[in-house]
């Protein structure tokens, strides 16, 4: 039976994998790219994150903070995603075998289930959530999970690079 390591093996050992291994822009590239996507990504949630804690933008209503910046997370999201993933056939058993990588892939599973508790639950529940009102203590307490979980995310993601072998 084929181990998880096995699998990873084969990974990085397809026609992919070697081109981006056998480059000297292409990974250098993908990694700057996955590195922005990050930024416009985790942006666009802080932006959110600080309305939800009542911090900034407080005379605008939550739907139209959220509004605004959920297509530029979706699409930091998809372009670090399959950055990531070009990153990660590159060297899939190192990274499959690094903490640092885990603790990243944790943490980015956290953050979604945090954002998914926040549409699905907790927004629902205070559809009117205005401009000047006072964020509910729920949504206080989403949004700073929120920050806490992307800045883990943004270190974990950079201690990968002091600890991939």
């Amino acid at each position: 039976m084929a181990t998880l390591h096995d699998a990873l093996a084969w990974l990085q050992e397809t026609p992919l994998a070697h081109a981006i291994q056998d480059s000297e822009v292409l990974f250098p590239a993908l990694e700057s790219i996955h590195v922005l996507a990050l930024a416009v990504l985790a942006g666009t949630i802080a932006h959110v994150d600080l309305r939800l804690l009542g911090l900034a933008w407080r005379g605008r209503a939550l739907a139209a903070v959220t509004r605004e910046a959920l297509p530029w997370s979706w699409a930091g999201f998809a372009v670090a995603l399959a950055s990531g993933a070009l990153l990660f056939v590159s060297a899939a058993t190192r990274y499959g075998d690094n903490i640092a990588f885990r603790i990243k892939l944790a943490l980015l599973l956290l953050a979604g289930l945090n954002a998914l508790v926040f549409h699905a639950l907790a927004q629902p529940r205070h559809p009117e959530q205005g401009a000047r009102q006072p964020p509910p203590a729920s949504f206080r307490v989403i949004g700073g999970a929120s920050l806490l979980l992307w800045a883990g995310v943004i270190v974990a993601g950079r201690w990968i690079g002091f600890t991939v072998r």
